[in-house]
């Protein structure tokens, strides 16, 4: 027999919500975006229990003890709790148990922890929405009712349960269906739900009207008997917000598909309209999807920075979409180039809304010309940041709607739309593939924020709430709850969207790790069925935060995401490469050197002594795990001897090998986060370092990031050494300090000391290489030696499927490495790749070399004695870009090799 605890129930909202003013015309216009209808007095905001399914609760760390537990509700937000007095403000009551157990649904919230476990009465389960409606206090009582604790109670469990119909609707959003237009707004806890018309982007509204709710879904809609395209919208709910009352929320729609400048209202359109299309959309002609993931190699490439700075480009179009379409301009044939070598993929960052970016009236800081070393560039690019026309764009406002401030007319929704398709369609036609960098793990605000759409519409639901019921802030912001039902929906949705109106061929994820593994396998299932061919994802699969290592379900992360097709951004490597990890300050920002840039070999003024041989082994071998694919099962002889599968090498606590098959790997070591290669190497590389040898360098690097088995993705401007001027986070350092040169002439290296934000505590390390610009940056020829040079790569890439190998079992079977254990030559990465038999392999045999020393290298390889190697046809050419390759010997008599001093070197046998 179950123990029964008196717990009771009082609401006024079993009889209904106490009732409000009916929407009105100037409630669409008000100046503000939230009227209080019903202040609350209750202002704590605390959420210590949890909904765990309609009709359960727990209470975590609490236990059943003397007293008696309650759970109190009022319609109008008027309850009042405090210890050792009796609760005020109650409307009336139910009654609860204590269940014998509980639902297997109920197991996704295991990660509250233990404690005490309540039973809505059979009885009273139908009521259970209508109380979703109110205010809800569960409260812990002495035998004379006075307070011994009260907490608010988390809603997802319940809303997820009770509505989960509504993930099977479709049509959330505005719809057009002839002469009708149809609004649906999923708002489950909503009192009333009315839209506002306006006949434009910015003129008062014209007409309200009510929703009707539909209990089975929580969603609310109302049909119109006439289209009305073009025309403007936003909705009023009146909803309970905990801490604040019964709140009148004005705001846009999720599932805006266009908007006026600043996201101030939501466009009614339908996406298939012709207006809406660029000339010749329907008929224009995109790349074939390509034949496996590893064939992608990706330039990451942000809209603004593309362009702004092209003179080659119509003053009208710089730092816009319509940049793209500017065939001719010296931006679209260096990508063009790109393609012809055997680029495929230009990846954007984030070209979703973005609610950092004026739309309007964005300005460009004026920066003075000063010393390399000065901070007074730095100072007057941060004195405009809030109201500049640059941000990386990490910051969704809404999630399905093309950025306005890269659109030539922000006010006019339809530009927007048409002008983006138009960039997707240019790159199309310059056999480009464009991926999207997606961001559905946060949004930029939270809880009233006027810029808060999700959460004034449902409060507490769309994020993940700490044990107090705070919005957590891991990923930077305010984080999404993915794993609640409709939020995974409305990313599903979004990726869809994008996918078939849009022809987005790929996306990359934003802190994927932060999202579940099942969310993203019916993401990738819904994108494939909208573009009707495969959709590649990508994502970042870091595992930290408040789910790290699996403590609310199976992340989409490094170690979670085996055969699951969807790719991972790989650190094994990067941080061999590169030293150090991402976030280094102080002096080991410049000590911690990598593979790539003189650890042990070649130390710095601030390494020397620091480091071991052994270290530089371990590194070397990092470097291997990621030509291989950073694969779980790849058997690799490592420095201390002992042949193992890379699972077993330890990384930081984590497998070093994660990936099940090469197609969830992808291998890097530059991107937009953190410092540029070209800037860490700055940092790192003995000053006395030539910019020839600095290019040679970099070449280096991106010759890993070309022969590693997995996705190839490049940061745009890393092929002409690009600078950000040391600056380790430009995510909002302006236009100044993300510049590219199309041109050639620099790369922006001594431009002035990094934003002090992020920056400042490393100044006085900073300083003296800035100031030593003159020896450090790059001569024009230097630059267009790279340029070349990385676009050979492309080509030897391009030429053999050997360096985009299928599966793991062909990596074990073709990809070994000669030169490892003890007594191994660290500075020399050798590889070899078997192409007999193998479709597309184009050679017999390749053996590539990576020697990263400054002095050139030889190497016994007994076991390639009588083949008869040859320079890769790239490199042999007469107009290869790096001469200095064509020093490299092959004896086939002994096996002995000779590469030059920093180079990279591929042999084939035809």
């Amino acid at each position: 027999m179950p123990r029964f605890l008196t717990l009771l129930l009082t609401t006024a909202a079993l009889a209904g919500p106490a009732a409000a003013r009916p929407a009105a015309l100037a409630d669409c216009d008000a100046a503000t975006h939230a009227t209080v209808l019903s202040a609350a007095a209750r202002s704590e905001t605390d959420a210590r229990a949890y909904w765990i399914g309609a009709g359960f609760l727990r209470w975590p760390q609490q236990r059943v003890e003397s007293g008696r537990y309650r759970l109190y509700h009022s319609a109008t937000g008027q309850l009042r709790a405090a210890n050792g007095q009796r609760i005020a403000g109650a409307d009336g009551s139910i009654s609860l148990d204590i269940p014998d157990n509980l639902p297997a649904a109920t197991r996704r919230f295991d990660f509250t922890g233990a404690g005490i476990e309540l039973a809505v009465m059979r009885e009273d389960l139908a009521k259970v929405p209508a109380l979703l409606t109110g205010q809800v206090l569960l409260v812990r009582e002495d035998e004379r009712g006075r307070v011994l604790d009260a907490t608010y109670v988390q809603v997802p469990g319940a809303l997820d349960e009770l509505y989960a119909r509504a993930a099977d609707v479709h049509a959330l959003g505005v719809s057009i269906d002839g002469a009708r237009t149809r609004f649906q707004l999923w708002a489950p806890t909503a009192r009333t739900v009315a839209t506002c018309i306006h006949d434009t982007g910015s003129g008062k509204a014209t007409r309200v009207v009510p929703l009707r709710r539909e209990a089975g879904t929580g969603l609310w809609s109302a049909t119109l008997p006439m289209d009305l395209s073009t025309k403007y919208y936003t909705y009023l709910v009146d909803v309970f917000v905990p801490g604040v009352g019964v709140v009148r929320n004005r705001t846009t729609d999720p599932y805006s598909v266009g908007l006026t400048t600043n996201s101030k209202r939501s466009y009614i359109t339908d996406l298939d309209d012709p207006s809406l299309k660029p000339p010749g959309w329907d008929e224009a002609a995109r790349p074939a999807p390509l034949a496996a993931q590893t064939d992608m190699s990706i330039y990451e490439l942000h809209v603004r920075d593309f362009s702004i700075g092209d003179a080659s480009v119509p003053v009208a179009h710089r730092g816009k979409y319509l940049a793209f379409t500017d065939t001719q301009s010296n931006g679209m044939r260096h990508l063009r180039a790109l393609h012809d070598a055997g680029l495929s993929d230009i990846h954007l960052l984030p070209v979703f809304d973005i609610a950092t970016i004026p739309e309007a009236g964005c300005i460009t800081p004026q920066v003075p010309q000063a010393a390399p070393d000065s901070d007074a560039q730095q100072a007057a690019v941060m004195k405009d940041a809030a109201r500049d026309c640059f941000n990386w764009g990490y910051d969704p406002y809404h999630y399905s709607v093309p950025e306005g401030s890269y659109a030539s007319d922000p006010g006019d929704a339809a530009v927007r739309i048409r002008e983006f398709r138009a960039l997707v369609a240019a790159l199309h036609a310059a056999g480009l593939r464009v991926g999207m960098d997606v961001v559905y793990n946060h949004t930029t605000v939270s809880g009233q924020e006027e810029r808060s759409v999700l959460d004034r519409i449902v409060p507490g639901y769309y994020h993940r709430l700490d044990a107090n019921g705070k919005v957590e802030r891991s990923t930077c912001c305010d984080n999404t709850a993915t794993e609640h039902l409709m939020m995974g929906k409305l990313m599903a949705d979004s990726v869809a969207l994008w996918a078939r109106h849009y022809r987005i061929d790929s996306f990359r994820f934003d802190l994927m790790g932060h999202q579940p593994r099942a969310a993203m396998e019916i993401v990738q299932q819904r994108a494939d069925e909208a573009a009707g061919r495969q959709v590649n994802l990508i994502g970042e699969g870091w595992n930290f935060g408040e789910i790290a290592d699996g403590k609310r379900f199976v992340q989409a992360s490094q170690l979670s995401l085996q055969d699951s097709g969807i790719g991972t951004f790989s650190d094994r490597a990067r941080d061999a490469l590169r030293g150090g990890g991402c976030c280094d300050s102080g002096i080991e920002a410049i000590a911690a050197q990598g593979w790539l840039n003189g650890l042990f070999y070649s130390p710095n003024a601030l390494s020397t002594g620091k480091h071991t041989r052994a270290e530089l082994l371990r590194a070397a071998d990092f470097v291997r795990i990621g030509l291989a694919g950073t694969l779980r099962d790849y058997r690799l002889q490592t420095a201390d001897g002992r042949t193992r599968p890379l699972r077993e090498i330890d990384y930081k606590g984590q497998p070093a090998g994660f990936a099940a098959q090469p197609s969830e790997v992808v291998n890097y070591v530059e991107n937009h986060d953190n410092q540029t290669l070209f800037d860490i190497n700055a940092m790192k590389l003995p000053r006395d370092t030539s910019p020839e040898d600095r290019a040679r360098v970099q070449l280096l690097g991106a010759a890993f990031v070309a022969f590693s088995q997995g996705v190839a993705y490049f940061h745009a401007g890393m092929d002409v050494l690009r600078s950000k001027s040391l600056d380790r986070n430009s995510f909002d350092s302006g236009d100044w300090f993300n510049r590219l040169d199309w041109t050639y002439r620099g790369n922006y290296f001594g431009t002035g000391l990094p934003p002090v934000n992020d920056n400042g505590k490393d100044w006085e390390l900073l300083r003296p290489i800035l100031a030593d610009a003159a020896a450090i940056e790059p001569a024009p020829e230097h630059i267009a030696w790279m340029r070349d040079a990385f676009r050979d790569l492309l080509r030897i890439r391009a030429s053999s499927t050997l360096f985009r190998l299928r599966t793991a079992e062909d990596v074990q079977q073709r990809l070994r490495f000669p030169n490892t254990g003890p007594s191994q030559n660290p500075l020399v990465i050798v590889g070899h790749l078997d192409g007999h038999g193998y479709d597309g392999a184009g050679f017999r045999e390749i053996l590539y070399l990576l020697n990263v020393s400054p002095q050139a290298q030889s190497l016994e390889l007994p076991e390639e004695a009588g083949k008869r190697y040859v320079l890769h046809p790239v490199l042999a050419e007469e107009g290869a870009s790096d001469v200095r390759v064509k020093q490299a010997r092959f004896d086939s008599r002994t096996g002995r090799v000779a590469v030059p001093a920093r180079t990279t070197v591929v042999f084939v046998v035809q």
